[in-house]
């Protein structure tokens, strides 16, 4: 550990103790908000990143945390101070989260820089503020904890237990069916989301608040605890007092996430069974922190990495029987021999350390080594004709069948055309036939919604059909389930291949030989292409353009082009 930092070391020292006029006016102003010297002068400086929102149900309780956050802080000679960020709420945002990604990103990076901040708490956990808040603080590079919001409670209807997202599409689909009624419908919306929290399935949430403790960002055990638990508050008061250290003891983010972190985080996301969205985040987090990350660093993990969570939608339990199941320490324990236990933590230990108690209470839920939800990581990356520089696909959460499988195509030219034509009496259509959406990648979508998760007809879902093929360059809920293809790059609207597909081309997956082909000639591709025409911008100002200008394909993490890398910005002067 390196030597502690004095008080005139501190970043927050150019603000308040250089002794000029501008001194004056940052100490005079602290004043006006009846903080005294006494509470702030010599103390480190602590940012409490907060995208709490009353537009986001994931987040509604981190006003509350945020309040013991700042108490942990105060306890060990530290002055918090809350500064809101844009909150991405998963559930309304519109057009999607992802195009907000990296606007939060950006903002949290700057509030750092620009602020008298000496180290940060980044309050968040519904799906994209994870990813976002961290790739921020790894930008900015000061000392850093993430606080997850913490998964929601059990769903519950008439006996059953709900998952949020897998149980909303697994009853719509009954619904459209005609197997349940309008209410048995309102009743599972009344018992599905029962708390705060994010999701309570192994979504994208629950995934990237795993991978923010695998990497050794947050405290032992926090990623897993129920929002509303009591633990819950007692782990954010805690995360108050560490940061304190944290800054005294200069332990920033460029000395926790290097290759052997996001290689674990890899491991962790695949024994998880987690979401396919983990894939983007990562490789855009990893860039951010100067580690070269890409789409075959996944699959080869997937081919030696078990899952051994058996937490939905790939399997049958929650995130509140995994906690007490002893949680990602204890999934950790279980594959310590696939981490590297030496590598440091904000805990002040190394990972090895933070695992030496940590015990699995329940096999069912955290299956042994021997006795795996699935012998490989439930995870694959395709190559092919149709995706030439990769795509995904979550085949542990598909009906066997179609891990090989030759269809007929019916294309869809954006999200509007699929649901005014996917009921279409007229549309040929089987329950062997590929669904390829296209224009709905990074820039087409844009910003890459979660539509990947292509509704199957109503007529096949009254025959009994519960899955197809579908292809997008899309992604889908990490809460989603199916034979779905996805991230498929280059998207679409930018020439990729997916951009030439026509209704009864025939597409074969082979999941084993990561193969995605489109089996039409080179010649008839290369003809297509010359009547291909790029659409337009879909932006013409503001954020969205900035966005359409600079967004990276899915295979880079959609990043924006400019921000990739661990060079950071100049830091303010003093004065």
């Amino acid at each position: 550990m390196s030597e502690r930092k004095s008080p005139d070391q501190l970043r927050s020292h150019r603000w308040y103790g250089t002794g000029g006029v501008r001194s004056f006016g940052h100490r005079s102003r602290t004043r006006q908000m009846g903080i005294g010297a006494e509470e702030h002068m010599g103390k480190p400086v602590i940012g409490i990143i907060n995208t709490w929102s009353e537009l986001n149900p994931c987040h509604t309780h981190l006003r509350e945390r945020a309040a013991e956050v700042k108490r942990g802080v105060w306890q060990v000679g530290g002055y918090p101070v809350e500064l809101p960020a844009m909150s991405l709420a998963e559930t309304f945002q519109k057009p999607t989260t992802m195009l907000y990604r990296n606007f939060l990103a950006m903002e949290t990076e700057e509030l750092l820089r620009s602020y008298p901040i000496d180290g940060a708490v980044l309050m968040g956990g519904c799906d994209k503020t994870t990813p976002a808040l961290l790739m921020g603080a790894a930008s900015m590079d000061v000392p850093a904890i993430f606080v997850p919001a913490g998964p929601m409670l059990r769903g519950n209807w008439r006996g059953q237990v709900l998952g949020s997202g897998s149980d909303v599409w697994r009853f719509w689909d009954d619904k459209r069916a005609g197997l349940i009624g309008e209410a048995e419908w309102a009743e599972i919306e009344e018992g599905i989301a029962r708390s705060p929290g994010h999701c309570m399935t192994m979504g994208t949430a629950s995934t990237m608040t795993s991978v923010a403790e695998v990497l050794g960002m947050t405290l032992p055990g926090a990623a897993s605890i129920p929002a509303v638990d009591s633990g819950h508050g007692r782990m954010a008061a805690a995360s108050g007092r560490r940061i304190v250290d944290m800054v005294w003891e200069d332990l920033r983010p460029s000395k926790i996430l290097d290759e052997r972190a996001y290689a674990d985080a890899i491991t962790t996301v695949l024994a998880l069974g987690g979401s396919t969205n983990a894939v983007i985040h990562l490789i855009a987090m990893a860039r951010r922190s100067g580690v070269a990350l890409g789409l075959d660093d996944f699959d080869a993990a997937s081919r030696r990495v078990p899952v051994l969570a058996d937490l939905r939608p790939t399997g049958a339990y929650l995130m509140e029987d995994f906690y007490y199941a002893g949680g990602l320490p204890a999934l950790l324990a279980r594959i310590r021999d696939l981490l590297h236990l030496d590598r440091p933590t904000i805990s002040g230990r190394s990972l090895g350390e933070t695992l030496s108690e940590a015990r699995v209470h329940d096999d069912t839920v955290i299956r042994p080594r021997d006795r795996p939800v699935w012998e490989e990581g439930g995870l694959a990356v395709l190559r092919g004709n149709l995706a030439p520089d990769g795509a995904v696909i979550k085949h542990s959460a598909a009906e066997p069948r179609f891990l090989r499988h030759t269809g007929q195509a019916v294309v869809f030219d954006g999200y509007s055309d699929l649901m005014s034509r996917i009921n279409d009496e007229s549309l040929k259509i089987t329950a062997d036939s590929v669904l390829v959406l296209r224009g709905v990648g990074p820039q087409g979508g844009p910003g890459m919604p979660e539509a990947g998760m292509l509704p199957i007809p109503d007529r096949l879902l009254k025959q009994g059909v519960r899955d197809m093929l579908r292809i997008s360059d899309a992604r889908m809920s990490g809460t989603s389930y199916g034979a779905c293809v996805l991230h498929v790059a280059p998207e679409s609207h930018v020439g990729g291949p997916l951009a030439l597909v026509r209704d009864g081309d025939l597409v074969t997956l082979d999941v084993d030989a990561r193969l995605l082909s489109l089996e039409v000639p080179d010649a008839e591709l290369a003809r297509r292409r010359t009547e291909w025409t790029p659409p337009p911008p879909t932006y013409q100002r503001g954020y969205g353009a900035i966005f359409g200008a600079h967004i990276l394909q899915a295979d880079e993490g959609c990043d924006f082009d400019f921000l990739t890398g661990s060079l950071g910005a100049p830091e303010p002067e003093a004065g």
